[in-house]
C-alpha cells in the first residue's frame, strides 16, 4: 500500500484542530468587548451615580470653598450719640502650611513681613502641615496685611475681620469692658449685650486657584446680619469730668483706688461711672487683671456714716422721731455700750435728729438705732436695696451683705446705725440716695438710655422731703461737708469716713472716705457718690477728700445738663445770694469741716 495515500487525511486533521473558526473568534472578541463595555458602564455608573457626591466633594475641596462673610459689631454710643466703641476693619493672614513649606526658601521674607521669627514660623507650619488652614497673624492693619499678600507666596491668604476700638480709652473702660480677638464681649456691657451687638456672620461659596486665591464668587449661602447699635445712658462729657477730678484726687491724697457714680434721679439711668486705677482697653496686654475690675459694681465697702440718712428714714417712718425731736444726749462724745466705746470726734452735747445728721454723731445714731424696732430697721435697710443686687444687668455685680435682722445682737444693731456690719456697692449706695431724692420712689438703675425699669415706693414723699432738708445742713456751717457746696445750687448729702476691715478687725490707719449727695436739693435731678479708698497723704475724712470731688464734678454736670440754678427768679433780679438752704455764693467756703467720726479700733 502506498504510504502517501494514508498521509493526506492526517494532515487535514491537524489543520482543522489548530484553532477556533472565524466565527468563534468573532464571538470571543465580541464577548471581550462586551465585558469591557460592561465594566466601563459599571465604572461610569459608580462614578456618576453611586459615588458622585464623594468625588464631587473631593473636587470641590480643592477648588470650591465656603468662606465666612464677616459682620461689623454694633457701635456703642453715649446718650448724646457720641461713639464709645466702634469696629474697624482689619485683615488676618492665614496659610495652607503644606503649600508654604513647598516654598520654604521664602519663609524668611514672610516672617519679616509678619514681624515674627523665621525658625519659629517654619516650625509652626511643620507642626500643622496636615491642616489646610492656620492663622499666622490676626488683626493686622489693612496696609500691613497687603504688604504680606503682595509677596505672592503660595498658600498665603488674607481674611477680612473687625477689631474693636474704644475712642475714650480708660475713661469708659470699666463700663464698656472689652472683646476678645474673635470680637465677642468679655467684660462689662460688651459682655452683657454681646448677643445684641454681635450680629451673625454670613457665608458664601468661592472658587480658589491652586495658590489659594479667590477667583470667583459662586453663591451666597447665608446672608450676613450686622450687629445692632446700642445707646447707653452714659454722658461722655460728665464721664470725662468725673474721671479727671477723681484722678487728681487719687494723686493728691495718694489713695489706693477710687470710684464715682452719678445717677439721674428721675429715671435711675447711670450718667457716669468711673473707677481708678483704670486700663486701656485698646492695649489689654499692658494692664493687669485687677485694673479691669469695675469696683463700683463688684467691690463692697462698709458705708460708714453715709448710712445715717437710711437709719433716719426708718426713724421718721416709725413715728417716734421727727427732724427736731426727741432730743438725743451725746454729752461727752462717748457711749460705753456692752463693753465698747462708741464715740464721736467732739462732744456735741444735746442734739436733735437733724443735728445727728449735721454733726455725723455716731453716739446719736447708735441711740436712735437702739430705740427702733429691729424688724422695722432691718426692713428699711433691705427696702433701700442693701443685701440685694440692683439687677442692673451688669456682669459680676455684687449683692453686698446685710445679716438677717432677727439675728442682730444689740451691739451689732447699734453699730449698724452708723454704717458698720454691712457691705454695699457704690451703685447700691447711689441708688438708695436717688430713692430719697425722687420722693421715696426707687428706680432700677440702668445703663441703657430710655430703658423702662421697675419702680417701687420705699418711703413716703413726706419722709423723703424731711430727709433732704436734714441733709442740706451737712453742707452748711459747722457741718462735715461745707466743701460739697456748689455755687447757686442747694446741696443735700452725707459724709462717711470708715475704718477698713482686716483679718484682725479694723485697721486704725486705713480708711474709706466717702460722700453721697443730691443736687439741686430743692428740685433733685442728680445723685453722686464719691468713694476714695485708703487716702494716705493729708486728710482721710470724707468731707475733706470726697466732698470737693462731688462739688466740682456735679457743678459741671448741672451746667452741661442745663439745670437751672435754685431760686432763679431772685438771682435774675439781682437780689442777694442766699446762704445755706438757698443760693450759695461763688466763693468756696472758708470754714473747715468738722471731723466725720470713725469708730474706735476695738469695734467688732
Amino acid at each position: 500500500m502506498d504510504m502517501r495515500k494514508h498521509a493526506k487525511p492526517a494532515a487535514r486533521g491537524r489543520r482543522q484542530a489548530s484553532g477556533p473558526s472565524a466565527r468563534r473568534r468573532m464571538y470571543l472578541v465580541a464577548g471581550l468587548l462586551g465585558l469591557t463595555a460592561t465594566g466601563l458602564v459599571a465604572r461610569a455608573f459608580d462614578l456618576q451615580v453611586v459615588r458622585k457626591q464623594f468625588y464631587q466633594r473631593q473636587g470641590d475641596a480643592r477648588f470650591l470653598r465656603e468662606m465666612p462673610i464677616p459682620v461689623s459689631r454694633g457701635t456703642i454710643f453715649d446718650r448724646n450719640g457720641e461713639p464709645l466703641a466702634v469696629s474697624t476693619p482689619v485683615t488676618s493672614i492665614w496659610a495652607n502650611p503644606s503649600e508654604v513649606l513647598d516654598n520654604d526658601q521664602r519663609i524668611p521674607e514672610l516672617a519679616r513681613a509678619l514681624g515674627v521669627n523665621a525658625d519659629e514660623l517654619k516650625s509652626r507650619l511643620a507642626q500643622r502641615s496636615d491642616r489646610e488652614f492656620v492663622y499666622l497673624r490676626r488683626q493686622m492693619s489693612p496696609e500691613a496685611a497687603q504688604a504680606v499678600l503682595d509677596l505672592g507666596i503660595p498658600g498665603i491668604n488674607g481674611q477680612r475681620e473687625f477689631k474693636r476700638f474704644y475712642p475714650s480709652g480708660g475713661v469708659t473702660a470699666h463700663v464698656l469692658g472689652f472683646t476678645n480677638i474673635d470680637d465677642h464681649g468679655q467684660e462689662g456691657l460688651e459682655l452683657a449685650y454681646d448677643d445684641w451687638l454681635s450680629g451673625k456672620p454670613g457665608a458664601k461659596r468661592v472658587i480658589r486657584d491652586r495658590m489659594g486665591h479667590v477667583v470667583e464668587d459662586v453663591e451666597q449661602v447665608r446672608a450676613p446680619k450686622p450687629g445692632r447699635n446700642l445707646t447707653l445712658s452714659i454722658d461722655r462729657r460728665i464721664q470725662f469730668l468725673a474721671y479727671s477730678e477723681l484722678k487728681n484726687t487719687v494723686d493728691k491724697f495718694q489713695a489706693d483706688s477710687a470710684s464715682m457714680v452719678i445717677l439721674d434721679v428721675r429715671t435711675g439711668e447711670v450718667l457716669a461711672m468711673v473707677n481708678l486705677p483704670t486700663y486701656n482697653p485698646n492695649a489689654l496686654d499692658s494692664s493687669r487683671a485687677g485694673q479691669r475690675r469695675n469696683r463700683a459694681m463688684t467691690d463692697v465697702l462698709e458705708p460708714g456714716s453715709t448710712i445715717k440718712p437710711i437709719l433716719m428714714a426708718a426713724a421718721l417712718s416709725s413715728g417716734k422721731f421727727t427732724p427736731t425731736s426727741p432730743i438725743i444726749d451725746t454729752t461727752g462724745g462717748h457711749w460705753y455700750f456692752q463693753g465698747h466705746d462708741i464715740h464721736d470726734t467732739h462732744n456735741y452735747g444735746l442734739l436733735t435728729p437733724t443735728g445727728v445728721i449735721t454733726k455725723s454723731s455716731n453716739v446719736g445714731a447708735a441711740h436712735i438705732a437702739m430705740d427702733l424696732d429691729t424688724t422695722l430697721m432691718y426692713d428699711t435697710y433691705r427696702a433701700f436695696g442693701f443685701g440685694n443686687s440692683t439687677n442692673s444687668g451688669f456682669p459680676g455685680e455684687a449683692s453686698g451683705y446685710l445679716r438677717i435682722g432677727a439675728d442682730w445682737r444689740p451691739l451689732e444693731k447699734a453699730i449698724l446705725g452708723y454704717g458698720y456690719g454691712l457691705n454695699v456697692t457704690v451703685l447700691q449706695l447711689a441708688n438708695a440716695y436717688a430713692t430719697i431724692a425722687d420722693n421715696g420712689l426707687m428706680h432700677g438703675p440702668s445703663f441703657i438710655k430710655g430703658a423702662e425699669t421697675p419702680s417701687k415706693q420705699i418711703i413716703s414723699p413726706e419722709v423723703a422731703h424731711e430727709l433732704i432738708a436734714m441733709m442740706e445742713t451737712v453742707t452748711g456751717p459747722g457741718s462735715t461737708a461745707p466743701q460739697a457746696r456748689i455755687a447757686n445750687y442747694a446741696v443735700a448729702g452725707k459724709t462717711g469716713t470708715a475704718h477698713k476691715a482686716n483679718a484682725g478687725g479694723y485697721d486704725k490707719h486705713s480708711y474709706t472716705a466717702a460722700f453721697a449727695g443730691i443736687v439741686p436739693a430743692t428740685h433733685p435731678r442728680l445723685v453722686g457718690v464719691v468713694v476714695v479708698d485708703n487716702p494716705s497723704k493729708g486728710s482721710y475724712y470724707g468731707g475733706m477728700v470726697s466732698a470737693p470731688v462731688f462739688s466740682r464734678v456735679m457743678s459741671g454736670a448741672l451746667r452741661l445738663l442745663d439745670v437751672p440754678p435754685d431760686n432763679i427768679g431772685r438771682w435774675y433780679v439781682g437780689g442777694p445770694l442766699q446762704g445755706t438752704g438757698g443760693l450759695a455764693g461763688s466763693k468756696p467756703p472758708v470754714e473747715a469741716p468738722i471731723d466725720d467720726a470713725p469708730i474706735d479700733e476695738g469695734t467688732p
